[in-house]
């Protein structure tokens, strides 16, 4: 049963200050839409959002107006930190599906000594390309009733799933940012202070099209013990200190194992089907933390798992090259693979920088800490979600150990975490986005 003056409307048409600001007039008139529309026609929203936004701290008046930035030709290490915020959107170009080869490498130091380390990473990345492609067609021969070209574009991104490994952080990447007005500035506020001159760049160019574009929504004053605070912060967090031992997977439980024994909450925990979430509400009974070691390249697709809170881990070749990225090559291919590795960590050390940038010349096939805290909701969904067999191996294996260690750790828990064995599947040929 619905009053008789009940109403849906569905607007999307109008620029984002214009939909915060309708917004916001419902806290003050409660007059139908369509009566604030034509105010809002009548009147434009930036004098509202100058004045009551920015002016008066109505902070979320911002969270009501969206926008896109598409940021290119930036590192892998700057699209991390444009990723690191609780509640961005956005997408990237994927290493696992693209040919990465030709794109333009960041060499902050500008020497030829740079260029060099990141010149063989170039070249050994296609080599090892042209060379995976035969060889792992012979390792997965298309079998009867496959799709020949479903089958191709599965076999290449077996390789690049491979050759990645290769690829510097250095190398260039799109990405895209889908976010409100509050959430730009909160963030770009903390980009500005990141450890990376590139990042700092970036958000500066970034607001100052925002600035270009939403004048009335970032006009908010700088105050310097707030600016100070703020580099101290991103200074503590860019990176994550507490390494733990390597090659280890742990995990620790901060979460209220008695209440969830309780009814009726274990029985909606062991009673949950396949595909269904833990309601919200389940965030209450604490956190669980896991860390474990993984390579940069499928550490990227894990930072994107906004629910849970991690840190960006400093990308060095202090912990070795993954060995799945060297056994998945012939033995005469691993071998000189193994070589050279080798001599392009000697070069690598032997640059005048910090470690901090040295990360735009080491291969992603490089092996990191990762420490992540969850809630349970969270944890559930990131062991299911990514321990499918479409998911990159190094980052599924870790998963599937988290499944297990949640199912450890909570009682009655029923987990639905792909469990089988790193099989070869032509259905990565079809996860494509092409043109009609």
């Amino acid at each position: 049963m619905l009053p008789n003056d009940f109403a849906v409307f569905a607007i999307d048409d109008l620029p984002p200050e214009a939909i915060a600001m309708l917004q916001a007039l419902y806290s003050r008139d409660p007059r139908s839409v369509m009566v604030h529309l034509e105010q809002v026609k009548k009147l434009g929203p930036e004098k509202f959002m100058s004045t009551f936004y920015v002016g008066y701290g109505h902070r979320s008046i911002g969270d009501c107006g969206t926008t896109s930035f598409f940021i290119e030709n930036v590192s892998m290490l700057a699209a991390k930190a444009i990723q690191d915020w609780p509640l961005y959107n956005g997408q990237e170009a994927s290493t696992r599906y693209l040919d990465m080869s030709k794109q333009p490498f960041l060499n902050p130091l500008g020497t030829a000594g740079g260029a060099k380390i990141q010149d063989e990473w170039r070249a050994f990345y296609s080599y090892v390309l042209e060379m995976l492609v035969p060889h792992l067609k012979v390792r997965f021969p298309l079998q009867e009733g496959q799709e020949e070209k479903v089958y191709e574009k599965a076999i290449k991104a077996r390789a690049f799933d491979i050759a990645r490994g290769f690829l510097p952080a250095g190398a260039t990447t799109f990405v895209s940012w889908h976010t409100n007005l509050r959430q730009a500035a909160d963030h770009l506020k903390g980009m500005r202070h990141h450890p990376l001159g590139e990042v700092r760049n970036i958000a500066e160019v970034v607001l100052g099209a925002a600035q270009q574009k939403y004048a009335a929504s970032f006009l908010h004053k700088k105050y310097d013990a707030e600016e100070d605070y703020v580099s101290q912060s991103e200074a503590a967090f860019a990176y994550l200190q507490d390494v733990g031992p390597a090659g280890a997977f742990l995990y620790k439980s901060h979460l209220d194992v008695q209440a969830l024994c309780d009814y009726p909450i274990n029985k909606l925990l062991n009673d949950r089907p396949p595909k269904a979430e833990l309601h919200h509400r389940f965030r209450q009974y604490g956190t669980i933390d896991f860390s474990f070691p993984i390579d940069f390249g499928s550490y990227r697709d894990l930072q994107r798992q906004r629910s849970c809170v991690q840190e960006m881990p400093l990308l060095t070749t202090k912990w070795g090259f993954h060995e799945w990225y060297l056994e998945q090559l012939t033995p005469a291919l691993r071998e000189v693979s193994t070589e050279f590795i080798k001599q392009q960590a000697i070069r690598i050390a032997g640059l005048d920088a910090t470690d901090v940038v040295k990360q735009y010349y080491v291969g992603m096939g490089y092996v990191v800490p990762a420490k992540i805290s969850c809630t349970l909701p969270s944890a559930v969904y990131i062991a299911e979600l990514r321990s499918t067999d479409a998911v990159h191996p190094t980052l599924r294996v870790q998963a599937q150990r988290m499944g297990d260690a949640l199912e450890e750790a909570v009682p009655g828990l029923k987990m639905h975490h792909d469990r089988s064995p790193g099989t070869w599947n032509i259905r990565r040929g079809t996860h494509d986005i092409v043109k009609v």
